[in-house]
């Protein structure tokens, strides 16, 4: 992977061969592009093909594993840096895509250094102007004003530029960049991501700072979207090896040199990438790998955020979805019903999800009464939240469930008849 000033090393993993992936209780889905564009397109294939609906990452989940985390703040290490969880399609606002921008915490803007108390006032006003804008944008993010917060950005941008003001160039082409990737546009999103990393690798950065490994997931998922298999794989193990040293080392740290706070940070980007990469693996067929994957991000997310936190339910649905697709119905059942107990218990924003995850499981099992138990409970929590992605989409996995039980009856009273004198 090439930033436009320096290479980030990444490790040559085998091209991904695609397969036909199998045909779960939901199409659709593993983003859609939410609402506004493609916060998920990284994931879009994957949803698609494994027909499964996900609920997105809460941003309080792994989306805490901030560019910053074991590291000191630097631009781009903000919640805009995150990779996106991506999952399904949803409104830019709320959760979901707009969330992707919404975690831009104003204490980023302190990264804009006043250094000394005799700057000129038209640069401080100039700074304060970039500050200002930057926080307008976000705001019009949140509101779903994509428009008009891309307007507002450019006018960030130049006046960055006009200023020399490093820092904020940065931040400001990291924000661009999220703003691009979340409205599809990602050869735009592709080349401002490269350019907040060369900046960033210019100025002294080193590669295994958690905003450039958040960048670089980004990036990795932009090229896992456009089927670039080689990049994709490379950009997954790069981030992945890289992430895993730098636990490593912060193991051996005591407190005082390293915040647990930070080492948790870390731990939740590594969650972050190994769930993005489960779900490009299942997209292209490797379930079974795909569920490691799993595992190891519904371990971390575990021990860090504990088991009822809302992401640790989402990745047991997941862990559940790939079982389902390699035919283990008993393991996926018992990941699925799991999930859905704690998302019941917890009251989970996405309970109408994963209790439709549970019910195509159900299907697969030939258990159709409870199957359509599950898909009502579904479908009234969905009618709830006014979701009307997930209400038509759980109507359509039930009348094709219908369909199946009358096949199934048919197919039984044909035996009955075949074997009477």
């Amino acid at each position: 992977m090439e930033t436009d000033g320096k290479k980030i090393p990444l490790k040559k993993a085998p091209p991904v061969r695609r397969k036909q992936i199998f045909k779960s209780s939901w199409s659709g889905a593993n983003v859609a592009l939410e609402g506004a564009g493609a916060a998920r397109a990284a994931e879009a294939a994957a949803a698609a093909s494994s027909g499964r609906l996900r609920p997105p990452f809460p941003r309080s989940g792994f989306g805490s594993a901030s560019g910053g985390g074991g590291d000191k703040a630097q631009p781009g290490s903000s919640e805009a840096s995150k990779p996106a969880g991506p999952r399904r399609a949803r409104p830019a606002t709320g959760s979901g895509a707009g969330a992707i921008l919404g975690g831009l915490g104003l204490s980023v803007f302190s990264l804009f250094s006043h250094e000394t108390e005799n700057e000129e006032q038209k640069e401080v006003t100039q700074e304060d102007t970039i500050i200002y804008l930057l926080k307008k944008a976000k705001v019009n993010i949140m509101k779903g004003e994509l428009d008009e917060a891309e307007r507002i950005l450019h006018d960030a941008a130049r006046l960055s530029r006009e200023s020399d003001n490093k820092d904020a160039i940065i931040y400001t082409y990291d924000t661009m960049a999220n703003l691009a990737f979340m409205r599809g546009e990602m050869e735009k999103a592709e080349k401002l991501f490269k350019a907040a990393m060369s900046f960033l690798l210019a100025g002294g950065m080193k590669e295994d700072h958690n905003a450039i490994i958040a960048m670089s997931l980004k990036l990795t998922s932009i090229y896992a979207a456009w089927n670039q298999h080689d990049q994709a794989q490379a950009g997954y193990q790069f981030c992945i090896q890289t992430l895993e040293e730098k636990i490593g080392k912060q193991k051996e740290l005591p407190a005082d040199v390293q915040p647990e706070d930070e080492k948790a940070d870390t731990r939740l980007l590594l969650g972050m990438t190994l769930d993005s990469y489960a779900r490009y693996l299942l997209a292209n067929g490797q379930a079974a790998t795909a569920q490691k994957m799993y595992e190891r991000a519904l371990q971390i997310a575990t021990e860090v955020q504990g088991e009822t936190h809302p992401q640790s339910v989402v990745l047991l649905s997941d862990l559940a979805t790939a079982l389902d697709a390699q035919g283990l119905y008993e393991e996926a059942y018992a990941r699925g019903a799991r999930a859905s107990d704690l998302a019941r218990q917890t009251d989970h924003p996405e309970a109408h999800i994963v209790l439709n995850n549970l019910a195509g499981i159900l299907v697969h099992q030939e258990d159709y009464a409870r199957a359509r138990e599950v898909y009502k409970e579904a479908l009234e929590k969905a009618e709830k939240t006014g979701d009307l992605f997930s209400i038509r989409h759980i109507q359509k996995e039930m009348a094709e469930m219908r369909k199946k039980q009358k096949q199934a009856r048919t197919r039984e009273q044909d035996g009955v008849e075949a074997g009477s004198p």
